[in-house]
């Protein structure tokens, strides 16, 4: 049975704790809030340049359309899809409950599926989490790695590095898909582990029929020509959707970390009354033997 300064020291420890997580979660809270806001404001713009992109499409003969937008073709007229492109994402630090595990089991699934068809798999990390818990089993797919942020927040240079090598991949004829595994911020509670082909590109729903556009492309004139547009725009718009991702990131990363540490500090709480009331029936049953003794010592003499 402990005695009462080992149970003291360890209320006091716990105490301690408790003053961290709290901590942390107010500072998970605050930058909740920022990341939340750039999260959500990239959501129109990565809709509307997918938007342009469809609406180009739909005055663009299918023989001129670029491979990065329909993907390789094999001779029987299918997508070529034997050479796969991972962009992993994660955080750079921990404490943030389940968010990496769950991106991190995505990940293992996407490269055991594509590695058991016979897929040729290429994996680029983005966070030091995906990195060091990648590089033990996984290390022969690992081509670069990079950190979630080196700034205070995610930056589109960041993002830009991870699309630009990407397309330079694709045009060396390295890669033929290319994917990006990221968590899309719900709320605090949830994120949604959510992976979005970015080669060959996949417009989405939202964007290819978007009512707001109906009637209106055959009007658009294009300057210069629609496939030299095409040639700048699908680039930026790779890099657009891997900064998108970032952004969803971090944001579901301070969700997680604020609900995680919540979720400590009451457990430390909780602990500290279980503690308090060790504490206290020790230290009475201890007062009740001195007495107990006292008295003995009484009646004896």
């Amino acid at each position: 049975m402990p005695s009462l300064k080992d149970i003291r020291n360890r209320i006091k420890s716990v105490k301690s704790t408790q003053k961290i997580t709290k901590a942390m979660k107010m500072v998970a809270a605050s930058k909740l809030r920022r990341a939340q806001e750039r999260a959500e404001g990239s959501r129109p713009y990565s809709a509307k340049i997918q938007q342009v992109i469809s609406n180009i499409l739909k005055n663009l003969e299918e023989s001129a359309r670029p491979e990065m937008l329909t993907g390789r073709k094999n001779a029987d007229g299918s997508i070529k899809r034997d050479n796969i492109l991972l962009i992993i994402t994660s955080s750079d630090r921990g404490l943030c409950g389940g968010f990496n595990t769950n991106l991190l089991k995505a990940a293992r699934g996407k490269i055991a599926e594509y590695t058991t068809q016979g897929k040729n798999v290429k994996v680029v990390t983005v966070g030091k989490k995906a990195k060091d818990a990648l590089k033990t089993s996984y290390k022969q797919y690992i081509i670069a790695s990079f950190n979630a942020s080196n700034k205070k927040q995610v930056e589109f240079d960041e993002a830009d590095e991870v699309g630009k090598l990407a397309i330079d991949l694709f045009e060396k004829s390295e890669i033929d898909v290319a994917e990006v595994i990221y968590a899309k911020f719900v709320n605090p509670l949830v994120q949604q582990v959510t992976v979005k082909s970015l080669i060959p590109l996949q417009i989405s729903d939202v964007a290819a029929n978007d009512n707001s556009s109906e009637g209106l492309s055959s009007s658009y004139e294009y300057e210069p020509d629609e496939e030299s547009i095409l040639k700048n725009l699908l680039p930026k718009n790779i890099s657009v959707q891997i900064f998108m991702g970032l952004l969803e990131n971090s944001a579901s990363e301070q969700g997680a970390r604020m609900t995680a540490m919540d979720s400590a500090t009451k457990n430390a709480g909780e602990m500290i009354k279980k503690l308090t009331l060790q504490y206290n029936r020790s230290r009475q049953a201890h007062i009740t033997k001195e007495l107990i003794e006292i008295i003995s010592g009484a009646e004896a003499v």
